[in-house]
């Protein structure tokens, strides 16, 4: 029975996937022929930047914490 509902799942999954993708499809056929300017080229790329370096640091300091055993848990003697 379980193996029947994760292949459900899975189909709904794909179906809401392909939905979306028409209905962007179909706003961003609907945009025309619209131009960006050069400060909202800046601005994309100082939001892409600053989101990849968030990332990053966020993952660089999972890592640490792992590797120094941060993660690991406390010692009863206080």
């Amino acid at each position: 029975m379980a193996r029947r509902s994760t292949w459900i799942a899975v189909a709904l999954a794909i179906a809401v996937l392909a939905i979306v993708i028409a209905v962007i499809a179909s706003a961003w056929s609907g945009l025309g022929d619209t131009g960006m300017s050069a400060g909202g080229w800046a601005a994309l790329v100082l939001g892409v930047v600053v989101t990849l370096a968030l990332g990053i640091g966020l993952m660089a300091l999972v890592f640490i914490s792992n590797r120094r055993g941060f993660d690991e848990p406390g010692g009863s003697g206080c």
